[in-house]
């Protein structure tokens, strides 16, 4: 339909042309859009900073950055760096997820927990690497009890919601380079949120958000749940204690056959009597070795040194 003004505006040139005198209409106004608010940038969400008691942690065998030089950092110091290397990508070969490494053993009692931290905190201190500790013990959760820290939303929390942002739930720690995530809220289908495809986009979030990053997971004992072997589908590389004297060689050939699939695999041997021992009761040194798809001989070297 025509608008009135445009009917107008003809029929005042019609007048024009017939000679009659017509004002200039004025020019139309043109009003500009109202501005369109911009919507406001939400804040980032900030980890919650958490004070471990570090004297006390001294005390108890756990060694920290600023700790004197001991035999058991020095032990540390050998087992973490070709994990570090293949985390970085400077190893042999490329590894896939190569900064996921997930510290295990056997059977309960080994000496899982207490490597785990102690690997994570002589990460800690290197110059040009951060890790995160993660409990993914979820059938019984150490990693806080032994930090001095209360349970807390973590690891199942984040599989359950990925709504929830990995900051919501990881604690900052004062020791610079070191972040923890618990375990979570318990969960009786854990095992199956494990073998998620959730899980599966976490792990990878881990894996690329900060590249510096070596994620070190605690899992539970590989011959006593079925939540390690499906975490075990997901790392780049895997540390088995063995307990010295204790663990028996089939249970270890036992163990080392549930996780076939990652490519890299060490055994660390606890309270090992052949060793020079730390302050605390604790020697640690390498069980066989560490090395990629090895042959059937050598893996027959390694169950002979366990």
């Amino acid at each position: 339909m025509t608008s009135l003004i445009e009917k107008a505006t003809r029929r005042l040139e019609q007048l024009r042309q017939a000679g009659a005198d017509v004002p200039d209409m004025p020019a139309p106004i043109k009003v500009a859009p109202a501005p369109v608010e911009a919507t406001p940038k939400l804040p980032p969400i900030q980890s919650r900073l958490v004070e471990l008691d570090l004297e006390l942690l001294e005390r108890n065998g756990i060694i920290i950055p600023s700790s004197p030089r001991s035999q058991l950092a020095d032990q540390f110091r050998v087992i973490k760096r070709p994990l570090i290397k293949n985390a970085m990508g400077k190893g042999a070969s490329e590894i896939v997820s190569g900064n996921l490494l997930m510290v295990t053993s056997a059977l309960p009692g080994e000496g899982k927990t207490f490597t785990s931290i102690n690997l994570a905190m002589s990460i800690a201190s290197e110059l040009d690497n951060t890790v995160m500790l993660v409990d993914a013990d979820v059938a019984r959760p150490s990693i806080m009890r032994m930090l001095g820290l209360p349970q807390g939303p973590g690891l199942l929390d984040l599989v359950l919601d990925d709504s929830k942002d990995l900051s919501e739930v990881l604690l900052k720690t004062n020791v610079d380079k070191l972040t923890i995530l618990p375990s979570g809220t318990p969960h009786p289908r854990a095992t199956e949120l494990l073998a998620s495809d959730a899980m599966t986009r976490l792990l990878e979030e881990m894996a690329s958000r900060y590249p510096d990053r070596i994620i070190v997971f605690d899992s539970p004992p590989l011959l006593i749940t079925t939540e390690s072997r499906v975490l075990a589908t997901h790392m780049g590389q895997i540390v088995v204690v063995v307990h010295a004297g204790k663990t028996l060689q089939s249970e270890v050939k036992q163990a080392i056959d549930t996780i076939d699939s990652c490519p890299v695999k060490m055994l660390v041997l606890n309270r090992s009597s052949s060793l020079f021992k730390g302050g605390y009761g604790y020697g640690y040194g390498y069980a066989g070795g560490y090395g990629y798809g090895q042959s059937q001989g050598q893996e027959q070297e390694q169950e002979q040194a366990a």
